[in-house]
C-alpha cells in the first residue's frame, strides 16, 4: 500500500497524456502507483475572477497539475522505465 510516508514522486507536470503514458507503463510492469490531479485555477471564492468570467481566455492545457507516486522500494525501477519511454518519444 502506498501512503504519504512511503511514497516518492516520479512525475509532476501539466500533460495529461504524458501522465497517462507513465501510468500505463507502470501498470504494464506491475508497479503500484498513486496519482492525483490538482486544479491550477484560482480559489473558488465568489469574488475571484474565474467566478465572474468563467475560464474565458485561460489555456485549458495548463488547467491541471498531475502527480504520480510510487512506493520507495519501486522508485529506481519506475524512474528507469519513465526515462526509457521518454527516450523513445
Amino acid at each position: 500500500m502506498i501512503t504519504f510516508f512511503n511514497r516518492k514522486e516520479v512525475y509532476n507536470g501539466l500533460s495529461m497524456e504524458q501522465c497517462s503514458n507513465i501510468r500505463d507503463t507502470l501498470s504494464a510492469n506491475k508497479i503500484k502507483y498513486d496519482y492525483r490531479c490538482v486544479s491550477n485555477s484560482n480559489s473558488p471564492s465568489i469574488a475571484s475572477r474565474s467566478a465572474l468570467m468563467g475560464s474565458f481566455g485561460e489555456n485549458q492545457n495548463l488547467a491541471y497539475m498531475y502527480y504520480v507516486y510510487v512506493h520507495k522500494k519501486d522508485y529506481d525501477q519506475a524512474c528507469y522505465l519513465i526515462n526509457k519511454i521518454r527516450m523513445y518519444k
